[in-house]
């Protein structure tokens, strides 16, 4: 995992490039990124409490941006918003794990809930790039 500042580091970047060259839904998936990676800054539990139990305020955190990117999916006209919301699920299974076992490890909790962020991102950036790409062969085929 990434330290706290290259997280942001590469949130910034995901979320620049998406809201540079991006179209609504590439927009409003790094919205949600980034309000989910604030509202997780406030609702953490104290370090030597985190991840020992159901980190309830962070479920609801990523409840809610499952809730999101769920919403984009079912608006949007491409595959990608599916697969962010899929990998957001995922998340959402690493907290069902923990109240299911609860003598999962802390360390095992942790990073099942922050590892699918990454591939998240790279899809963002993905489906931007493509976004991009399709609206400039567009505007050339209408110049043509």
């Amino acid at each position: 995992m990434l330290s706290p500042l290259q997280y942001w580091i590469v949130l910034l970047i995901v979320s620049a490039y998406a809201f540079a060259r991006g179209r609504m839904d590439e927009r409003s998936a790094a919205a949600i990124c980034i309000a989910a990676t604030v509202a997780t800054r406030l609702v953490h539990s104290p370090i030597s409490d985190r991840f020992s139990d159901v980190e309830v305020g962070l479920l609801m955190v990523d409840l809610l941006t499952l809730a999101g990117f769920t919403a984009i999916a079912l608006r949007s006209d491409r595959f990608w918003p599916l697969w962010v919301a899929g990998l957001q699920l995922t998340t959402i299974v690493a907290h069902l794990l923990k109240a299911i076992e609860v003598d999962l490890l802390p360390h095992a909790y942790a990073a099942a809930a922050r590892f699918w962020v990454y591939p998240i991102f790279l899809i963002i950036i993905v489906g931007t790039w493509r976004s991009h790409q399709r609206r400039l062969s567009d505007s050339r085929a209408g110049a043509t």
